[in-house]
């Protein structure tokens, strides 16, 4: 988990690739627009909100988070599909502290690993404005907003709140991810 434009996307798509750790992803659900560049069932399950109804009212939603933005309301939820297995498999997932939290309630402490990666605030704000001026249609105000909003998601009383104790700073990606691959496979236990 890390704020917008942390690098958790490049670093999450290296573990996942990275043969040796043996991780599985938990493809979450959205409501916002695919982004150019994405692939439905890669990065996010886009659904409309009919469809998030439904799996609500079916009780497999385990966390969901409901952001205002300029352009509606946009969830994003964690969904309990039937296609997991936390006795034999590992799973990789991105997140917030509140994912998080609501995640350890429903699948237990025992098989949760907070992952927090952190950059200074400078530095994701040019990334996230690089990355917006790649998009067929730019979303600044979107970008802006949801930079804003990290602020209130990632402050350290949530951080604290869910016992995260450990940050890995990205500031320089190969190393960062070094440290991130080092401690699954500690929590691995190899």
């Amino acid at each position: 988990m890390g704020k917008s434009a942390t690098g958790k996307d490049t670093i999450y798509k290296r573990l996942l690739a990275d043969g040796a750790l043996k991780l599985n992803k938990i493809v979450t659900y959205t409501t916002r627009p695919i982004r150019e560049g994405e692939r439905a069932g890669e990065e996010y399950f886009f659904i409309d909100d009919a469809t998030a109804d439904r799996l609500h009212a079916e009780g497999k939603i385990v966390e969901l988070r409901a952001y205002n933005t300029v352009h509606g309301i946009w969830k994003y939820m964690t969904v309990d599909d039937g296609n997991l297995d936390l006795v034999d498999k590992d799973y990789l997932i991105i997140g917030t502290p509140e994912s998080y939290t609501k995640c350890v309630e429903y699948f237990g402490a025992d098989v949760m690993v907070p992952l927090l990666i952190t950059v200074d605030d400078g530095v994701r704000l040019e990334r996230a404005l690089r990355r917006e001026r790649k998009q067929k249609t730019p979303k600044y105000e979107e970008m802006c907003r949801r930079f804003l909003a990290d602020a209130e998601d990632f402050s350290e009383s949530k951080i604290a709140q869910a016992g995260i104790m450990k940050r890995f700073v990205n500031e320089d990606l190969e190393r960062c991810y070094g440290e991130i691959a080092k401690e699954i496979t500690v929590q691995q236990g190899k």
